[in-house]
């Protein structure tokens, strides 16, 4: 319970212990948040990890002078797509196996479900479009892993999707970072983030529980 209450308190104030962490660590917080964005995006047990407030809050104290632009994005994108690269050979090595896992606090069988249902949908899209959805960015490379997606398109997929979602975040922070309203309410605005990346998860949910229902 200690370490859920911890969890929320860094999400909900992510620009202050951000920034507290750019203070005490200077460069080294670039080795930080690259180790954060590679374990949301290469480990299917971390999708609770913080993706797109993150990257957002990152670009808003490089606005401040905090965090040099071109590294951050440099550097996130390619932690990026590092992470998705291990995802999709974890994926590629367990296979099906993994489908047959029980739900646990660290593994989300529905969420992967989900994924495996919106992959076969969009096909190679899917890599790309995922990197704006909570969960499913996180099981999309695994889940073309399991498929055994053919590695050229995976990688072009990949890199595309993982460059625009860290370059298109993290230069909305950096744009809108500057205007002394973003300033003052940073936490407000990365809760609405939050709450928007997670509405198409609840729709899916939603949609889930209606068809159930209609089956029943």
């Amino acid at each position: 319970m200690e370490f859920l209450t911890q969890f929320i308190d860094i999400v909900l104030h992510l620009d202050k212990h951000l920034a507290l962490l750019v203070a005490q660590h200077g460069v080294w917080v670039y080795a930080i948040l690259f180790g954060i964005i590679f374990a949301e995006t290469g480990f299917v047990v971390t999708p609770f990890l913080p993706g797109d407030s993150l990257l957002f809050v990152a670009g808003a104290l490089a606005a401040l002078g905090g965090l040099h632009i071109g590294i951050l994005i440099a550097a996130l994108s390619l932690a990026a797509i590092t992470g998705n690269m291990l995802n999709y050979q974890i994926g590629r090595y367990l296979g099906p196996r993994v489908f047959q896992w029980p739900r646990s606090r660290f593994f989300n069988k529905g969420a992967l479900l989900k994924t495996q249902a919106f992959y076969g949908r969009h096909g190679g899209k899917t890599l790309a479009l995922s990197r704006f959805l909570p969960l499913l960015r996180t099981f999309a490379p695994f889940v073309a892993g399991i498929g055994a997606m053919a590695y050229g398109r995976f990688f072009l997929f990949n890199c595309l999707g993982g460059f625009f979602w860290v370059a298109l975040l993290t230069l909305l922070g950096y744009w809108f970072g500057n205007h002394p309203w973003v300033q003052q309410n940073l936490s407000f605005l990365i809760v609405g983030i939050i709450m928007v990346s997670l509405v198409p998860v609840l729709i899916g949910y939603c949609q889930g529980r209606g068809a159930s229902c209609g089956d029943a």
